[in-house]
């Protein structure tokens, strides 16, 4: 069983859509995580330890496929309702204004939350993710149609129970250069294998990723004033560096730190770089330092 507590504490919160699981460790200025699709909080667990030195690190299970607890049958996983989701959980942990991290799709979502809701982001530190019409990248679309055809996810979902399957090119196999521990590959792929709760939400989001949305908040991007980092490894075959120069290049204030030997997953390949990029930027950009938004 993957190890969590590097996380800290577990606690459960109450939203709309349902239950969050978090945990939490660190105090000071709120940081929220934001993983992507299929995958969890442990995507975050060599990441955390360190910026809690500085912060109150918050680290959400998104209802993203690799949740161990589904949401309410009604709940809306389109694109603008995860976005919502993301103020809901701000919102339930009496949270008014965080800086938010995001990766993969939950750093799109990220954008679409600084697009929509900007009151509410502190301030916004990306790493490798979608943005504009790369949303979802073309050579995971086909995780759309498999969302489309009845029987097709659970098929999917029940083939990365075989060995080495989690691996593969169409699975984490190029998402980093590092070989993840086989615990949290486990962690990630079971819930959608076996909980068809589960397989309903990962299904509704597939169904609700628009390109549109991520286009949409670029236009609106500009304008975000707060404080923006981008941390980017440059192997992404996925998220090339091109992207994130065009992504910093949308906002007022915004910094790029370019990671060597990192691909999309870059809090696996270099958590330490990572860290130490976030607790720099938090430390020039405390909120003593920063302007209110007009």
């Amino acid at each position: 069983m993957a190890d969590r507590s590097a996380l800290g504490d577990q606690h459960k919160i109450r939203v709309p859509n349902g239950t969050v699981v978090y945990r939490e460790r660190g105090e000071g200025e709120p940081v929220v995580f934001v993983h992507g699709f299929l995958v969890d909080s442990l995507l975050w667990r060599k990441v955390v330890p360190l910026v809690a030195h500085d912060a109150r690190c918050i680290s959400p299970d998104w209802p993203f496929g690799s949740h161990t607890r589904a949401l309410r049958p009604d709940a809306d996983l389109t694109t603008a309702g995860l976005a919502r989701h993301i103020v809901d959980t701000l919102d339930a942990l009496g949270i008014e204004r965080a800086t938010l991290v995001g990766n993969d799709s939950g750093g799109a979502l990220c954008q679409i939350v600084a697009a929509h809701h900007p009151d509410r982001v502190a301030r916004l530190v990306l790493t490798n993710c979608d943005a504009f019409d790369n949303f979802p990248p073309k050579f995971f679309r086909y995780l759309n149609v498999v969302a489309r055809i009845p029987g097709a996810m659970g098929a999917l979902a029940q083939s990365m129970r075989l060995p080495g399957a989690p691996r593969s090119p169409i699975a984490f196999g190029r998402m980093t250069e590092r070989r993840i521990d086989g615990d949290v590959l486990r962690a990630w792929t079971t819930p959608v294998a076996a909980d068809a709760a589960v397989r309903r939400d990962a299904k509704k989001l597939l169904n609700g990723l628009d390109s549109s949305a991520t286009l949409d908040a670029a236009a609106k991007l500009t304008g975000f004033d707060r404080p923006v980092l981008l941390v980017w490894g440059r192997e992404d075959r996925f998220f090339p560096y091109e992207h994130a120069e065009r992504l910093a290049a949308l906002f007022p204030d915004a910094r790029l730190v370019g990671v060597d030997g990192a691909r999309t997953l870059v809090s696996e390949d270099r958590p330490e770089a990572v860290a130490a990029a976030i607790r720099e930027f938090l430390a020039a950009t405390s909120e003593a330092h920063v302007a209110p938004l007009t």
